[in-house]
């Protein structure tokens, strides 16, 4: 992440539950409340997914909390939202999500230097238990190892 991006939310748990094989940038077509609850950092990635529909990219399960100041026009928290790519990028994805059995997921939702709000997405495989362990248990020792260092140093 550069300096000019400012990220609303990210979601740490697909990195747990997926190995990730290659990252995209897509645009995100909001209507104006979904902005503002954005800028205020409302906003949940957890179990969301993007799925291929009519030609186009769809982000499935993203929550935005409706806007606090909105009026009776405010947005659907847990609508789709349509992804903004290129339709050649949206095909190649197609094509590898269909052929090889891969998931889209989100990783994370920011906000450009212009001002634009992205979704980066990620073509990832899931992960099987015994992988999830292995995490586990690395994470744990890497700890464990960190705290003896610590104890060290004192």
């Amino acid at each position: 992440m550069s300096e000019k991006q400012r990220q609303v939310c990210a979601n740490r748990k697909a990195r747990f539950d997926y190995h990730i094989l290659e990252s995209f940038e897509a645009g995100l077509s909001l209507v104006g409340t979904e902005v503002k609850s954005l800028r205020a950092g409302k906003a949940n990635l957890k179990d969301s997914y993007a799925r291929y529909r009519g030609g186009e990219l769809w982000l499935v399960g993203m929550h935005i909390s409706p806007y606090e100041q909105g009026n009776r026009q405010n947005h659907e928290p847990e609508r789709e939202r349509k992804l903004l790519m290129g339709a050649r990028e949206i095909r190649k994805l197609r094509r590898q999500v269909e052929e090889k059995g891969l998931t889209l997921v989100p990783l994370r939702v920011y906000f450009t230097e212009k001002g634009w709000a992205k979704v980066e997405i990620a073509l990832a495989k899931g992960k099987a238990k015994y992988d999830k362990r292995q995490a586990i248990a690395k994470r744990d020792s890497d700890r464990a190892t960190a705290r003896a260092k610590r104890r060290e140093v004192e």
